[in-house]
């Protein structure tokens, strides 16, 4: 089946019923987690788009596009955040039905922002009587992107499953230096807006903007935005495989501390890091000399430490990463972005909270903006899970620092999921990191993905998942801009903006 022109697809009678288009459209994008790791595979989600695009495409309805939008959006977002039912069923005691329902809401949350992609573009086809390839290549695309943008910071955001994610391993990889994991969605969506082309008389175009953005990616990925700094240095990352059930019950902290006291001290290294919260008390609440220990071992051995702890000053308590240097030098980070519910509580959802039995609370928000930790000639930049989603703010601290970090450090607790698919979409998450701001991260987690990440996006080593030991490797710190690191997303912005401009002096210009 072809789109009709103009004059065609306005005499186009519409469907009696609008139920089996979503359901369709529910379904496949459902089927878009085959595009995210652990599955991985990125053409999929090419074919789901263009399947949506070409749905949206042969209908003249902006309201009914944007229902089409909405149920793809939703089934988009339960198949990629499915795994949060475990941490409010399983850890949180949240009766079965109540939390099955709360990801029902969630995704329909979500599919608004699938809604204003299929709607907006719809509503400027009509509105400037936009031609077919304007229509798909243009403002299908960018509406794309700029609804899982805004879906990255409205209500503090929750950017998972974002489509740029599923090309870390793909020739769009390369242009994520560039105009981030926002504009690779955009660019992604552009090539499944090609695909949806090539049912029109279109196609030889379209094949050859597939060709050009897919080479164009592949070129990108060549280039070195970032150059080395220092020597490598020597790393031991520590996955402690804590049960979830065990990490705050009392008759197993002592157990938990002295498991990681013997990790960190069991070797040294350039520098030692534990997984987030690996000391699960505040430090003026530990045994005697426990932190002391860790001290005498940095500098005995020359090795700079890195563990998650929450700190208290009497009015408020932090998320927090703490350091100590072989010179007796001591370091905080304090988490920046907190996650709705787990370390604060909207307000009006307090209900909702007490629905779960978990160690929620209402955690000290840290500055935007910390220095880094040194660790012989690198500055190692801590984030606390799932902080790494937000490459903006990533981005905002290098560009903002005096002395910006050459490394990045990831310390997560993903145990809460259980053995879901969250753990390698978390990876898939930091790899992006990478890409964008051309620097190493390195990942401890409780029980995965803990992993060393070099500056192309590519996991050099990595410890199984769900098993309990350390990783041991080295990694080039590196140093320099990136564009995105300059510009973040006021770049992909921008040249949406433009390109919304253009169809529409085009449109404008035609009209003439």
């Amino acid at each position: 089946m072809r789109f009709r022109s103009k004059p065609d697809l306005d005499a186009v009678r519409a469907p009696r019923t609008i139920a089996r288009p979503m359901i369709l459209a529910a379904l496949a994008g459902f089927a878009s987690i085959l595009s995210f790791e652990p599955y991985g595979w990125w053409p999929v989600q090419l074919l789901v788009l263009g399947w949506l695009f070409y749905q949206v495409g042969m209908d003249t309805s902006v309201k009914r596009s944007a229902w089409i939008g909405w149920a793809f959006g939703f089934g988009w977002c339960v198949a990629g955040m499915h795994w949060l039912y475990i941490a409010m069923n399983t850890y949180g005691a949240m009766p079965a039905p109540i939390a099955a329902l709360a990801i029902v809401l969630l995704g329909a949350y979500m599919g608004i922002y699938g809604a204003f992609a299929t709607g907006m573009a719809s509503w400027l086809r009509k509105r400037w009587s936009l031609p077919v390839k304007s229509f798909l290549l243009v403002a299908l695309p960018i509406g794309w992107g700029i609804g899982e943008w805004l879906r990255g910071w409205v209500f503090t955001g929750f950017p998972w499953a974002n489509a740029g994610y599923a090309h870390n391993d793909a020739p769009l990889a390369g242009y994520a230096a560039i105009v981030g994991v926002y504009g690779v969605s955009i660019l992604a969506a552009l090539c499944a807006a090609c695909l949806a082309l090539l049912t029109q008389r279109a196609r030889l175009q379209a094949l050859a903007i597939l060709a050009v953005v897919m080479a164009g990616g592949a070129a990108l990925g060549t280039i070195e935005w970032t150059t080395p700094h220092g020597k490598p240095m020597t790393v031991r990352l520590l996955q402690g495989n804590i049960p979830q059930d065990q990490k705050f019950d009392t008759a197993y902290i002592s157990s938990t501390l002295k498991l990681y006291q013997d990790m960190i001290t069991q070797a040294p290294a350039d520098l030692v890091a534990t997984p987030e919260t690996a000391i699960v008390m505040f430090p003026q609440q530990l045994p005697q000399g426990y932190l002391g220990s860790i001290a005498s071992f940095s500098a005995r051995t020359g090795s700079s430490v890195i563990f998650g702890i929450p700190f208290s000053d009497g009015k408020g308590y932090s998320n927090s990463v703490g350091g100590v240097s072989p010179q007796g030098e001591t370091y905080r980070y304090d988490k920046h972005h907190l996650v709705p519910f787990g370390e604060f509580v909207p307000t009006g959802f307090r209900w909702f909270v007490n629905f779960m039995s978990i160690p929620l609370g209402d955690f000290t928000r840290g500055a935007a903006v910390q220095p880094a930790f040194a660790v012989k000639d690198q500055l190692v930049l801590p984030n606390v899970c799932y902080e790494d989603a937000f490459g903006e703010e990533i981005a905002d601290q290098l560009r903002g620092a005096a002395n910006p970090a050459t490394v990045l450090l990831n310390v997560s607790n993903l145990a809460w999921y259980g053995e879901s698919v969250a753990i390698p979409q978390h990876l898939q998450i930091s790899q992006m990191r990478t890409l964008e701001t051309g620097r190493p991260m390195l990942r401890s987690t409780n029980n995965g993905a803990t992993a060393i990440v070099d500056a192309r996006g590519k996991v050099t080593h990595s410890l199984p998942f769900f098993t309990r030991g350390t990783l041991a490797g080295t990694v080039q710190g590196m140093t320099g801009f990136t564009p995105y690191v300059r510009f973040g997303n006021y770049l992909f912005l921008a040249l949406s903006a433009l390109a919304i401009a253009a169809i529409w002096w085009l449109a404008r210009s035609r009209r003439g």
